[in-house]
């Protein structure tokens, strides 16, 4: 296989504003283990190997467990997480999976549980993780 482009070097203006989404998340007020849960789900639905990797590396390092991180793609199966963490992955799966729309639903059961700046940031992370997960799948980017 040939090698693919590398955005960094090829725009580094355009890699610096991606970032600066990330820098954005870094200092917002979303739980850690929610940032890490979004960035897990939405990559897991995208297929993007690199930031599966690299986001349950990171869950690990704040202490989220290898049974959460397992059974992340069958949530609605357990009660392992919260009604928190359920809505936000919910929420996760539909904006990932946007050609079907973000349900009135699910819009509405992250409405009534986070007040409109935490909502913004989930929205915020989950749209900046499809944006990571599009670059690296676009430029087969491999694990570390």
């Amino acid at each position: 296989m040939k090698k693919r482009i590398d955005i960094i070097a090829s725009q580094p203006g355009a890699y610096k504003a991606m970032s600066a989404l990330e820098g954005y998340l870094k200092v917002s007020s979303l739980n850690p283990i929610h940032k890490e849960l979004i960035k897990i789900r939405a990559s897991q639905i995208n297929g993007c190997a690199y930031c599966i990797n690299m986001h349950t590396r990171d869950a690990r390092k704040l202490g989220e467990t290898e049974q959460r991180i397992y059974l992340l793609n069958a949530w609605r199966e357990t009660d392992l997480y919260t009604e928190e963490e359920r809505a936000i992955l919910a929420l996760t799966e539909e904006v990932t999976n946007i050609k079907n729309s973000v349900s009135d639903e699910t819009y509405q059961k992250a409405a009534e549980l986070f007040d409109s700046t935490y909502l913004s940031e989930i929205i915020m992370a989950i749209v900046t993780i499809n944006s990571w997960n599009r670059l690296a799948i676009t430029s087969q980017k491999e694990l570390d």
